[in-house]
């Protein structure tokens, strides 16, 4: 069998411990719980699973960080992508705080483990949301008053004029920003594979080129792969984006959607300061948009665009160079070094899903871009509720996802919606 290899991208290139392999599993196994997906999500809750005495087997397809934990932006950001009014309408204002609680809980979980396990992984605080419009402007100040008023934010958030954030962003394409001291960035592969050695280090059993053929489910749950079959007592499925058919009742929930990064050429700290101020983090605040920052070799990575039909475009370079050129023309000389896709997994209303089925097969999908943080958080409530303190998970469980429309014709229809939020971002909505 061909040892599996992690996809071209910057992350693979310059990862400290990039070189490290673990090897597939050969027969029959049986563990407390298995989990499959090698990503933030798998192995945070092997992590957090073997801490606690468990005895846990993870198995992963290609190589640990291949999918989108391995290759997204690295950026940190605060709550989540689908707001907290429909956290609030869907589960009420009290667990809607818990709910908010607990992404702030994400952002320390990911700090601590970088410290405690001693992971170099250029990690960095400071965050802008860029507006492109008025009305984005003021729905980021909204944000802000909720953040602080509502839910009491105590970081010191701060609604940027136009003049303001071109002295943090030199482009003359945003009207105004909102700071977020406690976002920010990473890279991101370095951490999953810190995080993989720690797991391993407390005992869990990681396997890569281990495929999960199909799953049963019940008293006693078991994976059935290539060489064998794992029996377990609890179940893990961490697979967002590349979950494919593997099991049926969670499908319609999320939908893989292809997302494009790039780094530039080696462009230098100096010029890249006169781009970005204080290492910051950017994200724009179109429904399709574009993010980027500093790479600690002296690039930009910029990422921009999704495809709801999984597929990339035709020449991703070119594709992404004229995006970068739109926000930064004075980057005209400067070529793109690396591109490269993969997919991200999104639900309906933005908000993760996270819950469990038939009492001990637990899963945490659909993170829609903001699972560098979150999917630490996922991997500690599905341990803990495995050790029978499900209270949190089910926080999230009450949340009422709705599924993609168009069952199987879903594609086509996703990208009837995706046409529909580019008009909506070519007017400013």
């Amino acid at each position: 069998m061909t040892e599996p290899q992690s996809p071209p991208s910057w992350y693979a290139r310059t990862a400290v411990s990039g070189g490290i392999s673990r090897p597939p599993l050969t027969g029959d196994a049986s563990c407390d719980v298995c989990i499959i997906g090698g990503g933030l999500t798998g192995i945070s809750a092997a992590l957090n699973l073997a801490e606690r005495g468990y005895d846990v087997v993870l198995i992963e397809q290609q190589r640990i960080g291949w999918g989108a934990s391995g290759r997204n932006g690295g950026q940190i950001c605060t709550a989540f992508s689908g707001g907290m009014e429909k956290i609030e309408s869907a589960i009420g204002k009290a667990d809607a705080r818990r709910a908010w609680d607990m992404a702030l809980e994400a952002k320390r979980i990911l700090a601590d483990r970088a410290s405690r396990h001693g992971i170099e992984c250029d990690l960095s605080w400071g965050y802008l949301y860029a507006a492109l419009s008025r009305h984005q402007q003021r729905g980021l100040g909204e944000m802000r008053d909720q953040w602080v008023d509502d839910y009491g934010y105590d970081q010191p958030v701060a609604l940027l004029s136009p003049e303001e954030m071109q002295e943090k962003v030199a482009s003359t394409r945003y009207v105004g920003g909102l700071y977020d001291p406690e976002a920010g960035h990473l890279h991101v592969l370095d951490y999953l594979l810190g995080l993989a050695r720690a797991a391993q280090a407390a005992g869990a059993r990681l396997h890569e080129g281990t495929q999960a053929l199909s799953i049963t489910t019940g008293a006693q749950p078991g994976v059935r792969t290539a060489s064998g079959t794992i029996r377990c007592q609890h179940l893990i499925l961490a697979t967002n984006g590349y979950l494919g058919r593997l099991e049926p009742r969670l499908r319609p929930y999320v939908m893989p959607v292809g997302s494009f990064v790039c780094t530039t050429e080696v462009i230098g700290q100096e010029r890249l300061a006169g781009l970005i101020a204080d290492n910051l983090a950017i994200a724009e605040c179109n429904h399709i948009l574009n993010y980027f920052r500093p790479t600690r070799d002296g690039r930009l990575m910029f990422g921009g665009g999704a495809n709801y039909s999984a597929i990339d475009p035709p020449s991703l370079r070119f594709y992404l160079t004229r995006k970068l050129h739109k926000v930064f023309p004075q980057l005209a000389d400067v070529k793109i070094d690396q591109a490269w896709s993969g997919l991200i997994g999104i639900t309906a209303s933005r908000i993760p899903h996270f819950g469990r089925l038939d009492g001990n097969v637990y899963y945490a999908q659909g993170f829609s871009g903001q699972g560098v943080a979150l999917s630490g958080l996922a991997g500690l409530l599905m341990a803990e509720a495995v050790s029978g303190q499900a209270e949190r998970l089910d926080v999230f469980g009450r949340i009422r996802h709705m599924p993609f429309p168009g069952g199987p014709l879903r594609t086509p229809a996703l990208v009837l919606a995706m046409l529909y939020f580019r008009l909506l971002d070519l007017v400013g909505r």
